[in-house]
Protein backbone atom coordinates (compact mmCIF):
# COMPACT_ATOMS: atom_id res chain seq x y z
CA UNK A 1 0.00 0.00 0.00
CA UNK A 2 1.41 3.34 -0.64
CA UNK A 3 2.56 5.58 2.11
CA UNK A 4 1.07 8.44 -0.18
CA UNK A 5 -2.36 9.46 -1.33
CA UNK A 6 -3.72 12.33 -3.28
CA UNK A 7 -6.96 13.72 -2.10
CA UNK A 8 -9.65 13.95 -4.30
CA UNK A 9 -9.71 17.84 -5.21
CA UNK A 10 -5.75 17.63 -5.90
CA UNK A 11 -7.02 15.03 -8.43
CA UNK A 12 -8.31 17.63 -10.77
CA UNK A 13 -5.63 20.15 -10.54
CA UNK A 14 -3.98 20.61 -13.85
CA UNK A 15 0.00 20.37 -14.53
CA UNK A 16 1.93 23.96 -14.59
CA UNK A 17 1.72 25.39 -17.94
CA UNK A 18 4.83 25.18 -19.96
CA UNK A 19 5.73 28.48 -20.82
CA UNK A 20 8.00 28.82 -23.42
CA UNK A 21 11.24 29.41 -23.33
CA UNK A 22 11.54 29.17 -19.25
CA UNK A 23 13.03 25.93 -17.99
CA UNK A 24 10.78 24.13 -16.15
CA UNK A 25 12.04 22.83 -12.67
CA UNK A 26 14.01 19.96 -11.50
CA UNK A 27 13.24 17.70 -8.68
CA UNK A 28 15.44 14.82 -7.73
CA UNK A 29 13.34 11.99 -5.80
CA UNK A 30 15.57 9.98 -3.42
CA UNK A 31 13.49 6.94 -2.48
CA UNK A 32 14.40 2.91 -2.01
CA UNK A 33 11.27 1.59 -2.13
CA UNK A 34 9.78 1.48 -6.07
CA UNK A 35 6.43 1.73 -5.53
CA UNK A 36 6.77 4.94 -3.21
CA UNK A 37 9.49 6.35 -5.86
CA UNK A 38 6.54 5.57 -8.92
CA UNK A 39 3.77 7.21 -6.89
CA UNK A 40 5.98 10.48 -6.11
CA UNK A 41 7.47 10.96 -9.40
CA UNK A 42 4.31 10.61 -11.48
CA UNK A 43 2.94 13.34 -8.65
CA UNK A 44 5.48 15.99 -9.11
CA UNK A 45 5.98 15.04 -13.19
CA UNK A 46 1.71 15.77 -13.22
CA UNK A 47 2.41 19.08 -11.71
CA UNK A 48 4.39 20.15 -14.59
CA UNK A 49 8.31 19.23 -12.83
CA UNK A 50 10.79 17.70 -14.73
CA UNK A 51 11.92 14.36 -12.25
CA UNK A 52 15.19 12.75 -12.10
CA UNK A 53 15.19 10.14 -9.09
CA UNK A 54 17.65 7.55 -7.36
CA UNK A 55 17.35 4.65 -4.91
CA UNK A 56 20.46 4.64 -3.06
CA UNK A 57 22.85 7.41 -0.89
CA UNK A 58 25.52 6.60 -3.56
CA UNK A 59 22.80 6.67 -6.35
CA UNK A 60 21.95 10.46 -5.62
CA UNK A 61 25.78 11.52 -5.04
CA UNK A 62 26.31 11.01 -8.47
CA UNK A 63 22.97 12.09 -10.23
CA UNK A 64 22.80 15.32 -8.11
CA UNK A 65 25.80 16.92 -9.83
CA UNK A 66 24.62 15.46 -13.13
CA UNK A 67 21.09 16.63 -12.74
CA UNK A 68 21.36 19.71 -11.07
CA UNK A 69 18.07 19.82 -9.05
CA UNK A 70 16.32 22.59 -7.83
CA UNK A 71 14.77 20.92 -4.88
CA UNK A 72 15.45 17.44 -3.69
CA UNK A 73 13.07 14.86 -2.06
CA UNK A 74 15.11 12.50 0.16
CA UNK A 75 13.40 9.64 2.37
CA UNK A 76 15.25 9.04 5.81
CA UNK A 77 15.66 5.59 5.57
CA UNK A 78 17.80 3.84 2.20
CA UNK A 79 19.33 0.63 1.65
CA UNK A 80 23.19 2.24 1.83
CA UNK A 81 22.39 4.88 4.59
CA UNK A 82 20.29 7.41 5.93
CA UNK A 83 19.69 11.46 5.32
CA UNK A 84 21.18 12.49 7.88
CA UNK A 85 24.42 11.08 6.95
CA UNK A 86 23.56 12.04 3.04
CA UNK A 87 22.22 15.43 3.68
CA UNK A 88 26.10 16.74 3.97
CA UNK A 89 27.13 15.38 1.52
CA UNK A 90 24.89 16.78 -1.04
CA UNK A 91 25.24 19.99 0.67
CA UNK A 92 28.92 20.30 -0.03
CA UNK A 93 28.20 20.00 -3.79
CA UNK A 94 25.77 22.52 -3.66
CA UNK A 95 24.22 24.59 -0.52
CA UNK A 96 21.85 26.14 -2.52
CA UNK A 97 19.81 23.67 -2.93
CA UNK A 98 16.52 22.73 -0.57
CA UNK A 99 16.17 19.48 0.60
CA UNK A 100 12.55 17.79 2.15
CA UNK A 101 12.89 14.87 4.31
CA UNK A 102 10.57 12.10 4.39
CA UNK A 103 10.15 9.80 6.96
CA UNK A 104 7.74 7.21 9.08
CA UNK A 105 10.20 7.28 11.97
CA UNK A 106 8.77 10.97 12.94
CA UNK A 107 10.29 12.48 15.87
CA UNK A 108 11.22 15.95 17.14
CA UNK A 109 14.58 15.35 17.50
CA UNK A 110 15.03 13.73 14.24
CA UNK A 111 13.12 17.05 12.44
CA UNK A 112 15.75 19.39 14.67
CA UNK A 113 18.51 17.31 13.29
CA UNK A 114 17.69 17.27 9.34
CA UNK A 115 17.32 20.87 10.04
CA UNK A 116 20.56 21.66 11.51
CA UNK A 117 22.05 19.56 8.81
CA UNK A 118 20.31 21.97 6.03
CA UNK A 119 16.90 20.18 5.42
CA UNK A 120 14.38 22.99 4.27
CA UNK A 121 11.41 20.86 5.28
CA UNK A 122 10.79 17.24 7.49
CA UNK A 123 8.09 15.80 6.68
CA UNK A 124 6.70 12.28 8.47
CA UNK A 125 5.06 9.63 6.76
CA UNK A 126 2.10 9.12 5.76
CA UNK A 127 1.82 12.01 4.36
CA UNK A 128 -0.80 13.74 1.58
CA UNK A 129 0.84 14.62 -1.57
CA UNK A 130 -0.94 17.96 -1.65
CA UNK A 131 1.31 18.78 1.36
CA UNK A 132 4.39 17.47 -0.32
CA UNK A 133 3.33 19.91 -3.15
CA UNK A 134 2.89 22.86 -1.03
CA UNK A 135 6.29 22.29 0.59
CA UNK A 136 8.12 21.86 -2.61
CA UNK A 137 6.07 25.02 -4.13
CA UNK A 138 7.38 26.96 -1.04
CA UNK A 139 11.49 25.73 -1.38
CA UNK A 140 11.32 27.28 -4.51
CA UNK A 141 9.91 30.41 -4.28
CA UNK A 142 12.70 30.37 -1.27
CA UNK A 143 15.54 29.85 -3.31
CA UNK A 144 13.56 32.19 -6.05
CA UNK A 145 13.59 34.97 -3.36
CA UNK A 146 17.56 34.10 -1.87
CA UNK A 147 18.61 34.40 -5.50
CA UNK A 148 17.13 37.74 -6.18
CA UNK A 149 18.51 39.25 -3.06
CA UNK A 150 22.12 38.08 -4.42
CA UNK A 151 20.99 39.47 -7.67
CA UNK A 152 20.19 42.60 -6.18
CA UNK A 153 23.05 43.27 -3.81
CA UNK A 154 25.38 42.70 -7.35
CA UNK A 155 23.24 45.80 -8.67
CA UNK A 156 24.00 49.24 -7.69
CA UNK A 157 21.51 51.58 -6.23
CA UNK A 158 20.93 53.51 -9.47
CA UNK A 159 20.52 50.51 -11.36
CA UNK A 160 22.06 49.87 -15.34
CA UNK A 161 22.39 52.30 -17.26
CA UNK A 162 20.32 53.52 -20.12
CA UNK A 163 22.76 52.42 -22.87
CA UNK A 164 20.72 54.06 -25.57
CA UNK A 165 20.82 57.56 -24.66
CA UNK A 166 20.30 59.80 -27.87
CA UNK A 167 18.56 60.39 -31.06
CA UNK A 168 21.18 59.36 -33.63
CA UNK A 169 20.45 56.95 -36.14
CA UNK A 170 23.50 54.75 -35.12
CA UNK A 171 21.98 54.46 -31.81
CA UNK A 172 18.43 53.95 -32.54
CA UNK A 173 19.58 50.79 -34.79
CA UNK A 174 21.93 49.66 -32.03
CA UNK A 175 19.03 49.72 -29.49
CA UNK A 176 16.32 47.74 -32.48
CA UNK A 177 19.31 45.11 -32.51
CA UNK A 178 19.57 44.52 -28.83
CA UNK A 179 16.53 44.27 -28.04
CA UNK A 180 15.59 41.80 -30.18
CA UNK A 181 18.96 39.67 -28.84
CA UNK A 182 17.85 40.61 -25.28
CA UNK A 183 14.59 38.79 -26.02
CA UNK A 184 16.59 35.85 -26.85
CA UNK A 185 18.94 33.07 -24.71
CA UNK A 186 21.35 32.50 -27.53
CA UNK A 187 24.84 33.63 -26.76
CA UNK A 188 25.37 37.44 -27.69
CA UNK A 189 29.48 38.51 -28.89
CA UNK A 190 29.26 42.47 -28.26
CA UNK A 191 32.07 44.46 -29.99
CA UNK A 192 33.29 48.15 -29.58
CA UNK A 193 36.25 50.06 -28.75
CA UNK A 194 37.14 50.65 -25.35
CA UNK A 195 34.96 52.71 -23.16
CA UNK A 196 31.54 52.34 -24.89
CA UNK A 197 29.71 50.52 -22.48
CA UNK A 198 30.21 46.94 -23.69
CA UNK A 199 29.70 45.91 -20.12
CA UNK A 200 27.13 48.19 -19.37
CA UNK A 201 25.71 46.63 -22.29
CA UNK A 202 25.74 43.26 -21.26
CA UNK A 203 24.34 43.80 -17.56
CA UNK A 204 21.34 45.42 -19.70
CA UNK A 205 21.12 42.52 -21.71
CA UNK A 206 20.53 39.70 -18.75
CA UNK A 207 18.03 42.43 -17.20
CA UNK A 208 15.90 42.66 -20.02
CA UNK A 209 16.01 38.83 -20.55
CA UNK A 210 14.29 35.79 -19.34
CA UNK A 211 17.09 35.00 -17.06
CA UNK A 212 16.66 38.74 -14.75
CA UNK A 213 16.47 37.18 -11.66
CA UNK A 214 18.99 34.80 -11.41
CA UNK A 215 23.05 35.56 -11.03
CA UNK A 216 24.70 37.89 -13.14
CA UNK A 217 28.50 37.00 -13.12
CA UNK A 218 31.18 38.94 -14.64
CA UNK A 219 35.10 37.84 -15.57
CA UNK A 220 37.46 39.21 -16.81
CA UNK A 221 39.38 36.72 -18.79
CA UNK A 222 42.91 38.96 -19.20
CA UNK A 223 43.05 39.04 -15.23
CA UNK A 224 41.36 35.83 -14.34
CA UNK A 225 43.63 32.47 -12.87
CA UNK A 226 43.05 29.75 -15.35
CA UNK A 227 41.77 27.42 -12.22
CA UNK A 228 39.18 29.86 -11.01
CA UNK A 229 38.10 29.84 -14.66
CA UNK A 230 37.53 25.71 -14.62
CA UNK A 231 36.17 25.42 -11.31
CA UNK A 232 34.32 28.46 -10.48
CA UNK A 233 33.18 29.76 -13.69
CA UNK A 234 30.24 27.69 -14.32
CA UNK A 235 29.25 27.12 -10.76
CA UNK A 236 28.66 30.43 -9.83
CA UNK A 237 26.66 31.99 -13.28
CA UNK A 238 24.53 28.40 -13.16
CA UNK A 239 20.71 29.49 -14.40
CA UNK A 240 22.00 33.12 -14.43
CA UNK A 241 24.04 34.92 -17.39
CA UNK A 242 27.98 34.95 -17.68
CA UNK A 243 29.65 37.76 -19.24
CA UNK A 244 33.30 37.26 -20.34
CA UNK A 245 34.83 40.53 -21.28
CA UNK A 246 37.73 39.99 -23.35
CA UNK A 247 37.30 36.60 -24.83
CA UNK A 248 39.91 36.71 -27.13
CA UNK A 249 42.09 36.33 -23.95
CA UNK A 250 40.32 33.63 -22.71
CA UNK A 251 42.66 30.27 -22.63
CA UNK A 252 43.07 27.73 -25.00
CA UNK A 253 42.42 25.10 -22.81
CA UNK A 254 39.33 26.68 -21.74
CA UNK A 255 37.64 27.43 -24.61
CA UNK A 256 36.40 23.86 -25.54
CA UNK A 257 35.44 23.60 -22.07
CA UNK A 258 33.87 26.53 -22.65
CA UNK A 259 32.41 25.15 -25.99
CA UNK A 260 30.90 22.01 -24.43
CA UNK A 261 28.96 24.55 -21.65
CA UNK A 262 27.31 26.28 -24.69
CA UNK A 263 26.34 23.05 -27.09
CA UNK A 264 25.90 20.41 -24.27
CA UNK A 265 24.95 22.41 -20.94
CA UNK A 266 27.43 20.14 -19.21
CA UNK A 267 30.83 20.65 -18.26
CA UNK A 268 33.63 18.84 -15.71
CA UNK A 269 35.24 20.10 -12.79
CA UNK A 270 38.96 19.87 -12.28
CA UNK A 271 39.52 16.55 -10.73
CA UNK A 272 36.44 14.90 -11.14
CA UNK A 273 35.31 12.33 -13.65
CA UNK A 274 31.58 12.51 -13.55
CA UNK A 275 29.77 15.37 -16.07
CA UNK A 276 27.77 17.87 -13.94
CA UNK A 277 24.98 19.79 -15.83
CA UNK A 278 24.53 23.85 -15.70
CA UNK A 279 22.06 26.16 -17.43
CA UNK A 280 23.48 29.29 -18.26
CA UNK A 281 23.47 32.64 -20.91
CA UNK A 282 26.90 33.53 -22.33
CA UNK A 283 27.82 37.28 -23.15
CA UNK A 284 31.20 37.58 -24.47
CA UNK A 285 32.73 41.26 -25.37
CA UNK A 286 35.89 41.63 -28.03
CA UNK A 287 37.29 44.58 -29.06
CA UNK A 288 35.96 45.91 -32.44
CA UNK A 289 37.46 44.15 -35.60
CA UNK A 290 36.19 44.82 -39.00
CA UNK A 291 36.51 41.60 -41.05
CA UNK A 292 35.01 38.36 -40.24
CA UNK A 293 38.37 36.79 -40.60
CA UNK A 294 39.92 38.97 -38.24
CA UNK A 295 37.22 38.11 -35.82
CA UNK A 296 37.95 34.25 -36.26
CA UNK A 297 41.31 34.57 -35.48
CA UNK A 298 40.24 36.83 -32.59
CA UNK A 299 38.18 33.60 -31.21
CA UNK A 300 40.36 30.98 -32.07
CA UNK A 301 39.57 27.29 -32.85
CA UNK A 302 35.81 25.90 -32.75
CA UNK A 303 34.28 28.78 -30.35
CA UNK A 304 33.69 31.55 -33.17
CA UNK A 305 32.82 28.47 -35.89
CA UNK A 306 30.30 26.67 -33.35
CA UNK A 307 29.21 29.10 -31.65
CA UNK A 308 25.72 30.47 -33.26
CA UNK A 309 26.29 34.03 -31.64
CA UNK A 310 24.16 37.01 -31.84
CA UNK A 311 26.50 39.99 -32.99
CA UNK A 312 25.74 43.39 -31.59
CA UNK A 313 28.21 45.79 -32.47
CA UNK A 314 28.56 49.53 -30.35
CA UNK A 315 28.52 52.12 -32.00
CA UNK A 316 32.01 54.73 -30.88
CA UNK A 317 30.42 58.15 -29.65
CA UNK A 318 32.50 59.67 -32.64
CA UNK A 319 29.64 57.99 -35.12
CA UNK A 320 27.15 59.47 -32.83
CA UNK A 321 28.38 63.12 -32.37
CA UNK A 322 24.46 64.71 -32.23
CA UNK A 323 23.87 62.24 -28.71
CA UNK A 324 26.83 64.06 -27.08
CA UNK A 325 24.27 67.15 -25.89
CA UNK A 326 21.81 64.54 -24.37
CA UNK A 327 24.64 62.05 -23.13
CA UNK A 328 26.61 64.81 -21.22
CA UNK A 329 23.01 66.31 -19.86
CA UNK A 330 22.61 62.23 -18.14
CA UNK A 331 26.34 62.33 -16.36
CA UNK A 332 26.14 65.73 -15.42
CA UNK A 333 22.88 65.30 -13.70
CA UNK A 334 23.83 61.78 -12.35
CA UNK A 335 27.32 63.50 -10.73
CA UNK A 336 25.58 66.51 -9.63
CA UNK A 337 23.20 64.38 -7.67
CA UNK A 338 26.41 62.30 -6.09
CA UNK A 339 28.48 65.35 -5.21
CA UNK A 340 24.72 66.86 -3.76
CA UNK A 341 25.68 70.32 -5.88
CA UNK A 342 22.91 71.94 -7.82
CA UNK A 343 22.63 71.56 -11.82
CA UNK A 344 25.33 71.94 -14.12
CA UNK A 345 24.85 72.37 -17.74
CA UNK A 346 27.64 73.12 -20.44
CA UNK A 347 27.85 76.29 -22.54
CA UNK A 348 27.53 76.45 -25.93
CA UNK A 349 30.83 76.86 -26.76
CA UNK A 350 31.91 74.17 -24.16
CA UNK A 351 29.67 71.76 -25.90
CA UNK A 352 30.39 72.42 -29.54
CA UNK A 353 34.21 71.65 -27.87
CA UNK A 354 32.46 68.41 -26.66
CA UNK A 355 31.07 67.67 -30.14
CA UNK A 356 34.32 68.61 -32.21
CA UNK A 357 36.76 66.40 -30.20
CA UNK A 358 37.73 62.92 -31.24
CA UNK A 359 37.02 60.64 -28.23
CA UNK A 360 39.33 58.06 -28.09
CA UNK A 361 38.31 56.74 -25.10
CA UNK A 362 34.27 57.53 -25.87
CA UNK A 363 31.58 57.68 -23.30
CA UNK A 364 34.35 56.57 -20.66
CA UNK A 365 36.11 59.68 -21.62
CA UNK A 366 33.66 61.77 -21.51
CA UNK A 367 32.76 60.80 -18.12
CA UNK A 368 35.92 61.61 -16.57
CA UNK A 369 35.98 64.93 -18.66
CA UNK A 370 32.73 66.12 -17.41
CA UNK A 371 33.48 64.24 -13.19
CA UNK A 372 36.63 66.75 -13.88
CA UNK A 373 34.50 69.80 -14.67
CA UNK A 374 31.80 69.43 -11.97
CA UNK A 375 34.37 68.62 -9.28
CA UNK A 376 35.47 72.35 -10.30
CA UNK A 377 32.14 73.97 -10.96
CA UNK A 378 31.85 77.25 -9.74
CA UNK A 379 28.92 78.62 -11.60
CA UNK A 380 25.76 76.62 -13.59
CA UNK A 381 27.02 77.25 -16.67
CA UNK A 382 30.03 75.16 -17.49
CA UNK A 383 32.71 77.34 -20.00
CA UNK A 384 34.84 75.55 -22.47
CA UNK A 385 38.08 76.15 -20.46
CA UNK A 386 37.49 74.27 -17.93
CA UNK A 387 37.21 71.34 -20.34
CA UNK A 388 40.45 69.64 -19.80
CA UNK A 389 41.29 68.89 -23.48
CA UNK A 390 43.01 70.93 -26.25
CA UNK A 391 40.69 70.45 -29.75
CA UNK A 392 43.15 72.95 -31.39
CA UNK A 393 46.19 71.39 -30.49
CA UNK A 394 44.65 67.94 -31.63
CA UNK A 395 43.40 68.99 -34.89
CA UNK A 396 46.48 71.04 -35.25
CA UNK A 397 48.91 68.59 -34.71
CA UNK A 398 46.72 66.04 -36.96
CA UNK A 399 47.20 68.56 -39.90
CA UNK A 400 50.53 69.75 -39.44
CA UNK A 401 52.49 66.96 -38.02
CA UNK A 402 53.75 65.86 -40.88
CA UNK A 403 55.15 69.12 -42.34
CA UNK A 404 57.21 69.53 -38.57
CA UNK A 405 59.91 68.46 -37.01
CA UNK A 406 59.98 66.64 -33.88
CA UNK A 407 61.15 69.80 -31.96
CA UNK A 408 58.62 72.53 -33.48
CA UNK A 409 55.84 69.83 -32.66
CA UNK A 410 57.08 69.70 -29.06
CA UNK A 411 56.93 73.21 -29.20
CA UNK A 412 53.76 74.29 -30.60
CA UNK A 413 52.19 71.82 -28.18
CA UNK A 414 53.83 73.38 -25.22
CA UNK A 415 52.52 76.69 -26.49
CA UNK A 416 49.22 75.95 -26.06
CA UNK A 417 49.30 73.61 -22.76
CA UNK A 418 50.98 76.82 -21.09
CA UNK A 419 47.70 79.52 -22.65
CA UNK A 420 45.16 77.03 -21.79
CA UNK A 421 46.96 77.53 -18.60
CA UNK A 422 46.85 80.98 -18.67
CA UNK A 423 50.82 81.27 -18.08
CA UNK A 424 51.07 79.41 -15.12
CA UNK A 425 54.64 77.09 -15.50
CA UNK A 426 53.66 74.41 -12.59
CA UNK A 427 50.15 73.83 -13.60
CA UNK A 428 51.14 73.70 -17.26
CA UNK A 429 54.40 71.43 -15.96
CA UNK A 430 51.86 69.31 -14.38
CA UNK A 431 49.93 68.59 -17.27
CA UNK A 432 52.67 67.77 -19.62
CA UNK A 433 53.65 65.21 -17.18
CA UNK A 434 57.35 66.98 -16.17
CA UNK A 435 59.32 68.82 -13.19
CA UNK A 436 58.77 72.66 -13.41
CA UNK A 437 62.32 72.99 -13.87
CA UNK A 438 62.62 70.78 -16.83
CA UNK A 439 60.21 73.16 -18.52
CA UNK A 440 61.27 76.32 -17.31
CA UNK A 441 64.65 75.14 -19.29
CA UNK A 442 62.59 74.51 -21.98
CA UNK A 443 60.91 77.67 -22.13
CA UNK A 444 64.74 79.27 -22.14
CA UNK A 445 65.65 77.47 -24.91
CA UNK A 446 62.40 78.23 -26.97
CA UNK A 447 62.60 81.82 -25.98
CA UNK A 448 59.06 81.61 -25.48
CA UNK A 449 58.98 83.08 -21.68
CA UNK A 450 56.27 86.54 -21.26
CA UNK A 451 56.30 88.94 -18.96
CA UNK A 452 53.40 88.21 -17.40
CA UNK A 453 53.83 84.28 -16.79
CA UNK A 454 53.46 83.14 -13.65
CA UNK A 455 55.53 80.63 -12.20
CA UNK A 456 53.16 79.19 -10.05
CA UNK A 457 49.73 77.95 -10.03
Amino acid sequence: MSMFAASPALKAESAFPEEPGVRRARVLIVEGEKEICGVLRDYIEEKGYEVATAGTCALAEQVWPATRPDVAILDYSLPDGNALDLIPRLKAMDPSIPIIVLTGYGSIDLAVEAVKLGAEYFLPKPAELSTLYVMVQRSLENQRNHRQQLVEKTISGRGTPDPFLGRSDNILKFADAAHKAALSDAPVLIQGEAGTGKGTMARWLHQNGPRASEPFVYLNCGALPMDLLETELFEIAHKGTVFLEGIENLDLHIQPKLLKVVEEKQFRRLGEVCERRVDLRLIAAIQHVKTHRALRRQLRGDLYERTDWIPLSVPSLRERVEDIPVLSAHILSELTGDLGTGGLELGGIALRALQGYSWPGNIRELRNVLERVALAARNDVLADHRLRFNVQVQQYLACMGQFQTLAEMERNYIQQVLHKERGRVQSAARKLGIARSSLYHKLKQYKTAQPGMRPAS
